[in-house]
């Protein structure tokens, strides 16, 4: 019986989510009126870029022990004062763009140092962070959205190279890199190290802080990536963009098989991960499903896999 138990474990890590990718896209496919005509396909592909680049760094915190919940309010307000800065300061394009990333990246530092330097949870920090965030996000303009952004900086969101949409290209270079970084370097390997026992990495030589912190910049970086996008496809900044961001994110990351309490999952299930929540959203608009439905059905999946992902610690022990 235990070992049944474990194969069942053991069948679902290695085959379970490609099983539940294709069970999802038969769905849709036969479901969803339009589903595999070539607009949604590239929709579905753009959607599923933003989405998928803040899900890398984030899977990277979690691999590392750690929990950032604060991604959406980043977005919002890289994404606004990106906006500002191009529309009502006229900052050139460029200067603007580093401006807000290097925004990005100070609030992943900040979300790291405070979790080390108070020794609180890297949850309860990313939180409060969020809601900070969010609040900030609306005072900027008192809650108006900034519109008319320069025509070269829409190509960002809406551009193509080839036949292939410009943040498609952006998504499949972090994926490459998170692939190489975990699997390939030894910053990869102490990541792993640092969310599979932080003490014994620590006694190995690892700084633990400067990593923590590392990781915790990426994700910011990704954040404000993930922001410069989302304004130039909508061609404007909104207060309340990326609000669904911080959950559908540690709901992708689960789904792809990393675990919650720290130091396992690869980055080829993280995305897998993604694309089945991109289909999901997708292919429930395209049937007319209610959006709160829509919310109750992300939470059962992250709650199954957190369940799936907690048990199989059990097991373990």
């Amino acid at each position: 019986m235990e070992q049944n138990k474990k194969n069942w474990i053991y069948y679902y890590k290695k085959y379970g989510i490609y099983i539940f990718l294709t069970a999802v896209f038969i769905f849709f496919a036969v479901a969803a009126p339009n589903f595999l005509s070539a607009k949604n396909v590239i929709n579905i592909l753009r959607q599923v870029s933003m989405f998928g680049i803040v899900v890398m760094g984030v899977t990277l915190v979690m691999i590392g022990g750690g929990m950032d919940l604060s991604v959406g309010g980043q977005i919002a307000v890289v994404g606004m004062v990106l906006g500002y800065l191009m529309v009502n300061l006229k900052v050139p394009m460029l200067l603007a763009i580093l401006i807000a990333v290097i925004v990005g990246c100070i609030f992943g530092i900040l979300n790291g140092m405070i979790a080390i330097k108070l020794n609180m949870a890297p949850i309860i920090v990313t939180l409060s962070m969020m809601l900070v965030l969010q609040g900030v996000a609306f005072l900027i303009t008192g809650g108006y959205p900034i519109t008319g952004m320069p025509e070269q900086f829409v190509l960002i969101g809406q551009g193509y190279i080839g036949i292939i949409p410009v943040p498609v290209i952006i998504f499949i270079i972090f994926i490459i890199f998170g692939w190489v970084l975990m699997n390939k370097t030894y910053l990869g390997r102490h990541i792993y190290a640092l969310g599979g026992n932080k003490e014994a990495a620590r006694l190995a030589g690892i700084n633990v802080d400067r990593l923590t912190v590392l990781i915790y910049a990426f994700t910011g970086f990704a954040a404000s990536i993930a922001a410069i996008i989302m304004v130039g496809r909508t061609n404007a900044s909104q207060p309340g963009a990326g609000s669904s961001y911080p959950f559908d994110c540690m709901t992708a990351a689960c789904l792809g098989g990393i675990s919650i309490s720290g130091g396992e999952g690869k980055i080829s299930g993280v995305v897998v991960g993604v694309v089945i929540l991109g289909i999901l959203d997708n292919g429930l608009v395209l049937m007319g499903v209610n959006s709160n439905f829509q919310s109750v059905v992300k939470g059962f999946i992250l709650l199954l896999a957190v369940a799936i992902d907690c048990y199989q610690g059990k097991e373990k022990k």
